[in-house]
């Protein structure tokens, strides 16, 4: 059995991770699924780099954002697919391209604008990311997951996600927003999970408990606000899924997935979402329903991404109103106001 570094050894001089390029976390992801566990600790100590990110690497990127802006958010924000349009009413704007962040991972997928903005919503300081980053696109779930913990370290202690995602539900129709009350974690059930490997005290427990990951009193508002707004004829609660992707889903795997109860499906968000957790954020989920997944053999509609776009563009006004709404009453929460 070779070890991991005679691996990095024989790896082209031009996808070397010490000159990031266009495939270094390819090599990065690859190399960290196959190879680690049959590498002797004292070489895996120098070539931890290639494996994982470093508690060095989220100082060194923090530091850089805190010397460039002068915000000090409290609620951080991850814009989904086709979503990035959530952070066009911030005031104060300071925006950072992904690519110009120390140890940032960029986006490559259309509706991933790849920013990362900071400003004041509603007399509230925020950072939005106008993209997020897949399993899919090769990360590794350290990656995935890299922006969560630099929130953590800013002083975030909201986080809230979006996305856009398949029905399942039989009763839920296209343009539908569903908050999440809780989800299932399918590539976690075959070991890819953000919180696998040597466990980072500074940042939480070996151990954290997921039974109210989504935090019950943000969703209470949400429908609270839904009904002021007068939204609740699209405003559902529900069981978000998470596949890896690339792919959407067959129509078997579509089945499984309803009889397991999960009410939409999609390629994100579940990463972040363990990983707040793990870092004691308190998170809010919403899910806007762009397709229905297919059930049944003899339907003859496909989906795809251009479709998904769209539906996010069309919902995107009622997004922004509720989300806007949702971050200007927050302080409800830490003030113990009664929200009914």
């Amino acid at each position: 059995m070779f070890s991991l570094c005679h691996y990095v050894s024989r790896i082209p001089p031009e996808l070397s991770l010490r000159t990031p390029g266009p495939y270094s976390h390819l090599i990065c992801n690859c190399i960290s699924v196959s190879f680690v566990h049959h590498c002797p600790v004292d070489y895996c100590s120098n070539v931890r780099w290639f494996v994982c990110c470093s508690f060095e690497d989220y100082n060194q990127t923090t530091e850089w954002l805190l010397s460039r802006t002068r915000h000090r958010p409290k609620i951080a924000v991850v814009c989904g697919s086709g979503l990035g349009l959530l952070a066009d009413g911030v005031t104060n704007k300071e925006i950072f391209p992904y690519a110009d962040i120390p140890n940032f991972p960029i986006s490559t997928v259309p509706g991933h604008e790849g920013c990362l903005v900071f400003g004041i919503l509603k007399g509230k300081s925020c950072v939005f990311m106008q993209g997020r980053f897949h399993l899919y696109e090769g990360y590794s779930l350290c990656k995935v997951t890299f922006p969560v913990r630099i929130f953590k370290l800013l002083g975030v202690e909201t986080l809230i996600v979006t996305n856009a995602s398949g029905g399942l539900c039989p009763d839920f129709k296209v343009g539908d927003i569903m908050l999440i009350k809780d989800h299932i974690n399918l590539p976690g059930f075959a070991g890819q999970h953000p919180l696998c490997g040597p466990n980072d005290e500074r940042f939480g427990i070996r151990f954290p408990c997921m039974s109210d990951a989504y935090s019950k009193d943000l969703r209470k508002l949400a429908l609270d606000i839904s009904h002021e707004l007068d939204y609740t004829n699209f405003v559902r609660e529900g069981v978000y899924c998470m596949v890896s992707g690339p792919n959407f889903e067959t129509i078997a795997e579509a089945r499984m997935l309803q009889v397991l109860g999960c009410d939409s499906v999609g390629m994100s968000t579940v990463p972040e979402v363990t990983v707040a957790k793990h870092c004691g954020l308190r998170v809010f989920g919403l899910s806007l329903i762009t397709n229905k997944v297919s059930l049944d053999y003899s339907r003859e509609e496909k989906v795809n991404h251009e479709e998904v776009l769209e539906i996010s563009k069309m919902r995107a006004e009622h997004l922004q109103m509720m989300l806007n709404t949702l971050i200007a009453r927050s302080h409800q929460l830490d003030e113990g106001i009664n929200v009914n």
